[in-house]
C-alpha cells in the first residue's frame, strides 16, 4: 500500500500543561511532533492550529511501524504483554523517540559549545601573544 498517509492528533493533560501529539504516518513510517498548550484547547483552537501552523510543525525523523501479528495462544500473549510492561522503559514509543532526539540535539550542542570555547581560548591566546610581542619591541 504505497502512498498511504494518515495524520492523528492526541491531546492529553501532562502536569501542568495540555500537550498535543501529532502522528504523521507515511508509507509505514511514523513521524512525531509535540505541541504544548497552556490551557485546555477548545475544538476551534485545535482546528485553527491545524489550519494556520500545521506547515510549520517540526517532526521527528520517524520510525518504522511494525506489523502486528495476532497470536494464536491468548495466554502466552498476555504473559508477553505483562513481561514487556514490567520492563524499566517508561512512556510511550513516541515519548522515547522524542527523548532520543533530545539527547542527540544535546550532544550536538555540547560539541558546538566545546568548539566555540576552544576558538575563544585560541583567540585570547593569540591576542596575549601579540601584546607580549608589542611589549618587547621597545620604544
Amino acid at each position: 500500500m504505497s502512498g498511504a498517509v494518515s495524520l492523528e492528533l492526541n491531546v492529553y493533560f501532562e502536569e501542568p500543561f495540555w500537550v498535543g501529539m501529532f502522528y504523521l504516518s507515511i508509507d509505514n513510517k511514523t513521524k512525531i511532533c509535540r505541541i504544548v498548550f497552556k490551557t485546555e484547547p477548545t475544538d476551534s483552537e485545535v482546528y485553527q492550529l491545524i489550519l494556520t501552523k500545521y506547515h510549520k510543525l517540526k517532526y521527528s525523523n520517524g520510525y518504522k511501524n511494525k506489523e502486528k501479528d495476532k497470536p494464536k495462544n491468548y495466554k502466552r500473549y498476555q504473559r508477553l504483554i505483562k513481561k514487556q510492561s514490567s520492563k524499566l522503559e517508561t512512556g510511550t514509543k513516541s515519548m522515547q523517540i522524542l527523548k532520543q532526539e533530545y539527547l542527540i540535539n544535546k550532544e550536538l550542542k555540547k560539541k558546538e559549545k566545546r568548539i566555540n570555547r576552544q576558538k575563544k581560548q585560541e583567540r585570547l591566546y593569540q591576542l596575549k601573544k601579540q601584546k607580549r610581542k608589542a611589549k618587547h619591541r621597545g620604544h
